[in-house]
C-alpha cells in the first residue's frame, strides 16, 4: 500500500472519529472535558522497540474487543427492556467503537508489515495512531456506561384532583369578538376625466 493511500485512510479514520464525537456531544452524553494538565508537555515519552509495539498493539486490540463486547451486552439488555433512549445511545457508541476497532486492526496489520520490513518510523507512526484509537475506544466505553434510559415515571397509582377558581371570568377568552369592518374607498384627490 503506498504512502498516499495510507494517509488518506488515516484522514478518513480521524474524520469518522471526529464526526462520531460531534454526534455524542450534540446528544449531550459526553461529560465536560477535564481541566488541562499543566505537566502534559513535561511527561517522558516511553520508547518501545518495534516488536514491543506489536505486542502492545495486540494487547490494545484485545482490550478494545473486550470493551466492545461489554457495550454489545449492555445494548442487548437495553433492547430486552425495550428502553429506546438507552438503546439509541448504546447503539451509537457501539457503531463508533466498531469504526475505531476496524481502523485499529488495519493499523495493527500495517504495523506488523512495518516491523517485518524493519521500518521503525512507519511502525512508530502506526503504533501512535493505534494508541489514539485505543484511547478513543476507552472514552466510548466510558460514555456507554453513562447512557441513561427513559424515566420510569411514577410507580404506583396516581391521584389527580382538579379545582377551578371561582373568580375566573365566565366568557371564553379564546373566542374573538365579531366586529364588522366597513371600508369605504377613499375619494378622489385629483381625479381627471
Amino acid at each position: 500500500m503506498d504512502r498516499a493511500k495510507k494517509l488518506r485512510l488515516a484522514a478518513v479514520a480521524i474524520f469518522t472519529l471526529a464526526v462520531g464525537h460531534g454526534v455524542a456531544v450534540a446528544q449531550g452524553t459526553t461529560p465536560a472535558p477535564p481541566a488541562p494538565d499543566p505537566n502534559a508537555g513535561l511527561q517522558r515519552q516511553v520508547t518501545l522497540s518495534p516488536q514491543e509495539q506489536l505486542t502492545q498493539a495486540d494487547a490494545d486490540l484485545a482490550r478494545m474487543e473486550q470493551a466492545r463486547s461489554n457495550v454489545r451486552r449492555q445494548l442487548m439488555e437495553a433492547r430486552e427492556q425495550r428502553d429506546v433512549v438507552k438503546t439509541l445511545c448504546l447503539n451509537d457508541k457501539l457503531t463508533q467503537m466498531n469504526v475505531a476497532i476496524t481502523s485499529a486492526s488495519e493499523r495493527r496489520d500495517s504495523l506488523a508489515a512495518a516491523v517485518k520490513r524493519g521500518d521503525t518510523d512507519l511502525a512508530t507512526h502506526d503504533f501512535t495512531i493505534l494508541s489514539v484509537l485505543r484511547q478513543r475506544s476507552d472514552q466510548l466505553s466510558t460514555e456507554a456506561n453513562q447512557c441513561v434510559g427513559e424515566e420510569v415515571g411514577v410507580v404506583g397509582v396516581s391521584d389527580v384532583k382538579v379545582t377551578i377558581d371561582k373568580d375566573l371570568p365566565q366568557e371564553d377568552p379564546s373566542e374573538y369578538p365579531n366586529f364588522t369592518i366597513v371600508a369605504e374607498p377613499p375619494g378622489c384627490a385629483s381625479c381627471f376625466q
